[in-house]
């Protein structure tokens, strides 16, 4: 199994301008690794929404990567948003499932399909044009360059160790649900500014 600061950290090595958005473990982990938090979309209010702001983002600035770093828990909750993905075929979309087995937000509790999911075979089926799957962190670090540079959509399946927490800052409060909306205003910007 890979850590989560090991697919971080491949990721950052090739993410260049992409925009990045983010579900909630892998929030904790990307934002002390981004070097462009300008960027940056944490989702921490919104579990399963990962893939459809990407997705958005990605109509909206086809020129610009984006990349979905989404919770095989987080999927679940939206796999209609991986035929939609498939069926509208952006070049610039990268979708990363952080594939645990666990709710690891909620305390542990194991996904529907716990190590039987097979994401590749799911996205190839909704139309995706590559997916690939990692349970060796040295592996993925070499062929991330490569699959980076592809053409997508791509889907990218971590076999990644579980985090099991209970408090990511997930919060429900006017502040913590004012967090993506803002940052969505911010990225927009930069991207209106490239």
């Amino acid at each position: 199994m890979i850590e989560y600061q090991d697919v971080a950290n491949a990721i950052q090595r090739e993410r260049g301008d992409a925009v990045v958005v983010t579900a909630m473990t892998q929030t904790k982990f990307w934002k002390t690794t981004s070097d462009r938090p300008e960027l940056d979309i944490p989702t921490n209010n919104s579990m399963g929404k990962v893939s459809s702001i990407a997705f958005g983002i990605a109509l909206g600035a086809p020129d610009r990567k984006v990349i979905a770093m989404d919770g095989d828990g987080s999927l679940i909750m939206n796999l209609g948003s991986l035929i939609t993905v498939g069926n509208k075929s952006p070049k610039n979309f990268v979708h990363i499932v952080y594939d645990n087995g666990v709710y690891a937000i909620t305390g542990g509790q194991p996904i529907a399909g716990a190590g039987n999911i097979d994401w590749p075979a799911i996205a190839m089926g909704s139309g995706y044009k590559a997916a690939y799957s990692f349970e060796d962190t040295e592996e993925m670090a070499t062929e991330m360059p490569r699959i980076m540079a592809e053409e997508g959509p791509i889907l990218i399946r971590v076999q990644v160790k579980p985090v099991i927490t209970t408090n990511l800052g997930v919060i429900q409060t006017w502040e913590s649900n004012a967090v993506m909306p803002r940052q969505m205003r911010t990225v927009k910007a930069e991207l209106g500014a490239s």
